[in-house]
């Protein structure tokens, strides 16, 4: 009779696939019976089976097996460290909604308040200086009362004083909640990057970053199909005040936070253990010194040139080129769309060639389509639309690294001051980029002024030369 066997394997005994057939020997000559012989079922793997063999996992040193899927940096996160992205990505996400609710609106405040285009500038330029003051703040919070709460108390701020804009009654009023609105906005992409980077590994922490960026295209999206949406049922007057006022959502992203996300142990241990609290003095210290500057310069370059293109390439499509509210939406269309891939793309080529070389490629590939983008010949509405998808690519891309990359030049106990303080800073400084197009676009033209953002890419790259490779590095 055939039977199944399970059961331990003894010293000696050949082990069995648990389920394998085995029978009996007849006994030869009075001789004792033979171990049994395994009659082993056919079995052809599925082509399901295949795929995950090969694609999710590869043997490593030691027997053991390394997942490589593509969203092998999803599932070694865990339940907590996905519960931390989801929170870190929905507060980016309606952080560059906030955000893109000024841009979308500009033409539309300009007129109501009777503007021009450098005081429009300095609407935007207020907001990055002030995010500087926030997002170092924000920083030294997250080291002493840690990153969660932090994250918390910047989403907070962002999202009452974008309300607090739909209600401004003069221009001054309106800077200074624009201002405000700055705190929480230059703090809730360096506290949430910090969370999201102590669970990742370091073998997939470009890629995880570089998916918590693309959040900001997902906000940036959003923003422009509710800038449709008003601003095609409302007047202007009425429409850009109601675009503010959506900016009360995250207040739904503060309750799921408080309720279902928590610091990374390892990393909140390590923080408590070295007795060092956050503060500003400590990222200017020995060896990290040069790193902040290099870092901050390096942001500088970067921020400038994005924020310059996010700020005017609105109201470039729409005062130049003179398109309609849905044909800029159909333009800022594919702008997105590439930078969505691109921070995704990004933040794999981030962990594949490395932090720095990253960077210094598309720095290059920004600054190159800048140029493209603004040096179209009128009428060339058709190639200014082709050339959409790349510009939003590339200089999308480049990014994707920043979370991984500053994450990784400071120890755990600094982190969140190092990060908040360089990235912000140079967002500061970067941000008089957008107010110096403002005022020179009365002479040059808005297209031809947005030709300075190309400058900032050469400053990032110039920066990278005072810092050091980071890929593979393991959070201290």
């Amino acid at each position: 009779m055939v039977t199944g066997r399970v059961g331990p394997v003894t010293d000696g005994e050949p082990a069995r696939r648990p389920g394998a057939l085995t029978a009996p020997r007849a006994p030869v000559g009075g001789a004792a019976p033979s171990p049994p012989r395994t009659l082993h079922t056919p079995h052809s793997p599925s082509p399901s089976e295949v795929q995950m063999s090969t694609a999710r996992t590869r043997p490593v040193p030691g027997g053991a097996a390394q997942d490589t899927g593509a969203f092998a940096w999803w599932r070694s996160l865990g339940p907590g460290g996905r519960r931390a992205f989801g929170g870190a990505f929905g507060g980016y996400a309606l952080d560059s909604y906030d955000y893109f609710a000024l841009p979308l609106g500009m033409v539309a405040i300009a007129a109501y308040f009777g503007l021009d285009n450098g005081q429009t500038g300095l609407l935007t330029t207020v907001t990055l200086v002030v995010s500087a003051l926030g997002g170092a703040l924000a920083g030294i919070l997250a080291d002493r009362i840690g990153r969660v709460r932090a994250l918390i108390a910047t989403v907070a701020t962002y999202a009452v004083f974008t309300v607090l804009c739909g209600f401004a009654t003069s221009y001054e009023m309106l800077i200074v909640f624009r201002a405000l609105q700055g705190l929480g906005f230059g703090g809730e992409w360096a506290v949430g990057a910090i969370l999201v980077a102590e669970y990742a590994r370091s073998t997939h922490r470009g890629r995880t970053l570089g998916a918590v960026q693309s959040a900001w295209a997902v906000g940036w999206a959003l923003a422009v199909a509710v800038y449709t949406l008003v601003f095609g049922f409302l007047d202007a007057d009425t429409a850009w005040r109601v675009l503010f006022w959506t900016g009360a959502l995250p207040a739904l992203l503060v309750v799921y936070v408080r309720r279902n996300v928590s610091d990374a142990p390892e990393a909140a241990e390590r923080r408590r253990a070295s007795g060092e609290r956050g503060s500003l003095t400590a990222v200017f210290r020995g060896d990290l010194r040069s790193v902040t500057l290099c870092a901050t310069l390096l942001s500088t370059g970067v921020q400038g040139g994005y924020y310059t293109l996010a700020t005017w390439v609105p109201t470039y499509l729409a005062s130049e080129r003179g398109l309609t509210v849905v044909g800029t939406g159909g333009y800022l269309a594919l702008l997105i769309s590439g930078a969505f891939a691109g921070y995704l793309t990004g933040g794999y080529l981030t962990d594949r060639i490395g932090r720095k070389n990253n960077i210094v490629l598309f720095a290059a590939l920004s600054a190159a389509a800048v140029l493209a983008y603004t040096s179209l010949p009128e009428g060339a509405d058709g190639l200014l639309l082709v050339l959409g998808f790349p510009l939003g690519f590339c200089m999308s891309a480049i990014f994707s690294g920043f979370g991984s990359y500053l994450s990784e030049l400071y120890p755990a106990a600094v982190r969140g001051t190092g990060q908040g303080f360089t990235y912000n800073s140079g967002r500061a400084v970067g941000a008089f980029l957008p107010t110096l197009v403002g005022f020179l676009s009365d002479s040059w033209g808005v297209g031809g002024a947005l030709a300075l953002g190309a400058a900032g890419y050469g400053l990032a790259v110039l920066a990278l030369a005072g810092l050091p490779e980071t890929r593979g590095r393991e959070l201290a």
